[in-house]
């Protein structure tokens, strides 16, 4: 086929305005990935690419690289290159409706959507309305508190005392990734965590989230939108953090072996089953604390462990997402080869020149992108080996190697 893949941080999403240098190492990083897993594949694929980041020609085996120089222009070129294309591919972030409103622009388009369909990602993308869904079907979760930006100090600190008890995490309903969330211990640090959310958000909602002290991952799932199949569970690292600092995520390694790990891959399959719409490549978040796994979000996109995942499956991972959406076909359950870890790192930033070595080695997913009025850049690294000390010294080589050409 003749695909379109649009990635909307790296793709034009942030035309006309400073790209966070963050999630772009993501986004650029899935972007990359999946476009030389569709060419692999025999498909021919034409990219959006934010013209800033274009004219520095990053490493990407796309057919054909569409600038976008204007805010919204994206849009319309996703709406007049697919007249000459067969189907489109969309990653981006749910955080004010991006996604669902991006897939809706392709379903109109009449050709072949890639994506879970828009109304089940309206139905997960809200993390509210997910909680009372999941909490419906009576799958473990984190208790969860609506508040209203509104509501004053008062009010939301009473709410917390009669239905949850500190640590708490407050987040975005519609947030992605570790943006707007915080680690809440005490009152005191209330204010701050709502500024947090409100800076992140532009809902009127926001999320009070007991905690829960346990192992952060992620479940990597196709799905046929009756049938899901788990691949993959994923080790995420994460910085949580009080409300006067950033959370973030980090990175994380794929494969990761944990004793409940079936029981995780059965919980992630009937959540994404009981969704009507999910399809393709699905991402499920769980903690695992003891004995027990809690479902914390689902996310109707690919995910950044893709980069990981596409190193380690004994399948070409892009293929069978085609597969799950056009011909109902999942994929048999196999061992993972080996072991991926992959690390956000902050950079100076780069010369030209340090940018374009940088962007030779295998082992650098995403360079650092050198950007007008950025002091920092940010890089996407990994490393792979048979085992998981093998997968950590080689991420530990690519980080050294990518410092000494800094340096």
């Amino acid at each position: 086929m003749k695909v379109i893949v649009y990635e909307h941080v790296s793709g034009g999403g942030y035309a006309g305005q400073p790209i966070p240098q963050g999630v772009l190492s993501e986004g650029f990083s899935m972007l990359r990935s999946v476009v030389a897993d569709f060419k692999t594949t025999g498909h021919e694929v034409t990219v959006l690419l934010d013209s800033r980041l274009s004219k520095l020609n990053p490493p990407l085996d796309a057919d054909c690289t569409l600038p976008i120089i204007y805010p919204e222009e994206s849009e319309k070129f996703l709406n007049n290159v697919a007249k000459i294309n067969d189907a489109i591919y969309v990653i981006a972030p749910e955080t004010g409706q991006t996604l669902q409103a991006l897939v809706e622009l392709v379903e109109k388009t009449g050709k072949i959507s890639l994506n879970c369909r828009s109304s089940a990602i309206k139905l997960v993308a809200d993390k509210a309305a997910l909680y009372e869904c999941l909490q419906k079907n009576g799958f473990p979760t984190p208790k969860k508190l609506l508040l209203k930006i509104t509501d004053s100090l008062t009010q939301v600190k009473q709410a917390i005392k009669r239905e949850l008890k500190y640590p708490i995490i407050f987040k975005p309903v519609d947030g992605v990734g570790c943006c707007g969330l915080s680690l809440v211990k005490e009152d005191a640090q209330v204010a701050k965590a709502i500024a947090k959310v409100k800076a992140e958000s532009k809902s009127k909602c926001f999320i009070a989230q007991e905690f829960i002290n346990g192992e952060s991952v992620s479940v990597s799932l196709f799905t046929t939108g009756k049938k899901a199949v788990a691949i993959s569970l994923n080790r995420q690292k994460i910085s949580l953090c009080e409300p006067d600092m950033d959370s973030s995520y980090d990175g994380g390694c794929v494969p990761f072996c944990h004793t409940i790990k079936q029981e995780a891959f059965a919980l992630a399959e009937k959540v994404v089953e009981s969704f009507s719409g999910l399809r393709g490549y699905v991402g499920v978040d769980l903690v695992l604390a003891g004995q027990k796994a809690f479902v914390v979000d689902v996310n109707p996109r690919l995910t950044t462990s893709y980069v990981g995942l596409r190193k380690v499956a004994s399948f070409n991972v892009a293929e069978v997402l085609v597969n799950a959406v056009l011909k109902g076909k999942l994929p048999i359950k196999s061992e993972n080869h080996g072991v991926a870890c992959f690390l956000k790192i902050e950079t100076h930033k780069p010369t030209i020149d340090v940018f374009h070595k940088l962007a030779k080695l295998t082992t650098i997913v995403s360079p650092p992108f050198p950007l007008e009025g950025n002091a920092q850049s940010c890089a996407l690294i990994i490393g792979n080996g048979d085992t998981w000390n093998d997968a950590k010294l080689s991420l530990e080589e690519a980080k050294k190697h990518m410092l000494n050409i800094f340096t």
